[in-house]
């Protein structure tokens, strides 16, 4: 308190404070207040109405205030106490621990020592430092929790190094915004022929030939993003050695990545054999459909020849499509293809037709085989384009020869034309229960879905043309 307000409190220009609006000003300007007497008794407990977890400490009086503190806490106050007393004033605030007899709760308290009155009464203003403590406690947890996030991040670096450097494929980690080296490995550095140092900050398309930075990385993320994993095929700048560039794309820390792999353009390790580099030849240029479904008949993948086939400009029109929806008679052709393939491995040559959502049906013979994916199954299709040669080569149950047209004829004159057109069309319809047991492999239910009848209806007409024991 400096000289002047001092003088101000010592010339009784202020008047004597009343005893309860002492109390109440104490009250406010602390938490929580004592009055204690020099051996350490509680003569008095002030509150400050705005917290309600001291109202309870207001049963206090008459208690030695050591029975209020922790066991760490009594020697501290014990000790500040004689200091004070010896002193007569002026000691540094106190911070102590308080609690009941039993540990059910406890808050940290600082206190200052005032002198009042001439009988040695001390007042003990407390302030409560259960906020302060609380956000020392959060700003512990956070270090921590920074502390372990450190951690991780050196043990995936560490990770990072080590797969990169024990890799023995040439990669290059390149942002596709600014063009610039982020990370290459031992082999990218040999390969592309700079040091580490060197290579890390520098455009990525300058180390190419007749590339422009912004077209190679575009047609890097193109490819990236396409179901086929086709290599991009450069020239050293320096060197003119031939190179392929098969990149993935990817985002971190919003910003978007392309991992590069680097292959010379004589190595064969990009392909894994002969038979993947034929067996991707084929896909992509072959002159049949190839479609490869998952198990619910959702389109995984289609080559050229099935886009041509359902007359559809891009395979993205195609995600989350089923098969059966341009076939003709749609999952009933489907279920009869699958599950023969699931029971045999395979099915081949299945007549159908086949359209596109604004092209005419095309007649087509399908076979398709079921793979094992891991724990799922996917079945591969291969489409062939089979024109006017489906109708006149797909086989029938029962053929109509000669002899059935004269029978029919044979009729005329000995039964009315009612009892001709029944007996002719009980032949049609045999001819068309046994060309769908045929097509369905001696499948029933399938059978009975491609005719458009339950499978009691099929089964009573099976036995009315005594070919129930077919196919058995």
């Amino acid at each position: 308190m400096t000289s002047r307000v001092t003088k101000y409190w010592n010339s009784g220009a202020i008047p004597l404070i009343a005893p309860d609006i002492l109390g109440d000003i104490i009250a406010d300007i602390a938490d929580l207040a004592l009055v204690i007497s020099p051996d350490g008794t509680i003569l008095s407990v002030l509150v400050n109405p705005a917290q309600d977890f001291f109202r309870k400490l207001a049963d206090w009086d008459g208690r030695d205030i050591r029975s209020t503190l922790a066991a760490e806490s009594v020697t501290k106050f014990d000790a500040r106490l004689r200091q004070y007393l010896d002193r007569g004033g002026d000691v540094r605030p106190l911070e102590v621990n308080h609690t009941d007899a039993v540990g059910r709760w406890e808050f940290p308290i600082r206190y200052t020592f005032h002198e009042i009155g001439p009988d040695g009464a001390i007042l003990m203003l407390g302030r409560d430092l259960r906020p302060i403590a609380e956000m020392q406690q959060q700003l512990v947890r956070a270090q921590m929790a920074l502390e372990r996030d450190y951690e991780a991040q050196r043990e995936y670096d560490t990770r990072f190094r080590i797969l990169m450097e024990s890799s023995r494929e040439a990669i290059v980690f390149a942002s596709l915004q600014s063009g610039r080296i982020t990370a290459a490995n031992t082999a990218a550095t040999a390969l592309i022929g700079s040091g580490r140092e060197e290579l890390v900050g520098q455009g990525f398309a300058g180390f190419f030939e007749a590339r422009k930075q912004g077209d190679l990385l575009e047609a890097l993320s193109t490819q990236a993003i396409s179901d086929r994993a086709v290599a991009i095929r450069v020239q050293h700048a320096r060197t003119g050695e031939g190179m392929r560039l098969a990149a993935t794309l990817f985002r971190a820390g919003g910003e978007r990545m392309l991992l590069c792999r680097i292959e010379p353009e004589g190595s064969d390790r990009m392909q894994s054999d002969s038979l993947a580099t034929h067996l991707n030849g084929l896909f992509l240029n072959g002159p049949d459909a190839i479609v490869f479904t998952d198990a619910g008949g959702d389109i995984l993948s289609t080559n050229d020849g099935f886009l041509n086939l359902v007359d559809i400009a891009h395979d993205q029109s195609l995600r989350g499509r089923s098969l059966a929806d341009y076939l003709l008679r749609g999952s009933v052709d489907y279920k009869v293809l699958t599950e023969n393939a699931v029971r045999s491995g395979r099915m081949r040559m299945y007549p159908t037709r086949i359209a596109g959502e604004f092209s005419t049906p095309r007649a087509v013979e399908i076979s398709v085989t079921a793979l094992e994916a891991g724990a799922e199954t996917v079945f591969a299709f291969v489409i062939r384009d089979a024109g006017t040669r489906l109708e006149t080569d797909r086989p029938s149950g029962t053929p109509v020869t000669d002899d059935n047209v004269r029978s029919v004829m044979e009729l005329v004159g000995s039964a009315t034309l009612k009892e001709i057109v029944a007996e002719t069309t009980d032949v049609v319809e045999r001819m068309c229960i046994e060309t769908a047991i045929e097509l369905t492999m001696n499948n029933r239910v399938a059978a009975a879905e491609m005719l458009g009848l339950s499978r009691q209806s099929l089964y009573v007409k099976l036995r009315k043309f005594g070919l129930l024991s077919k196919g058995e």
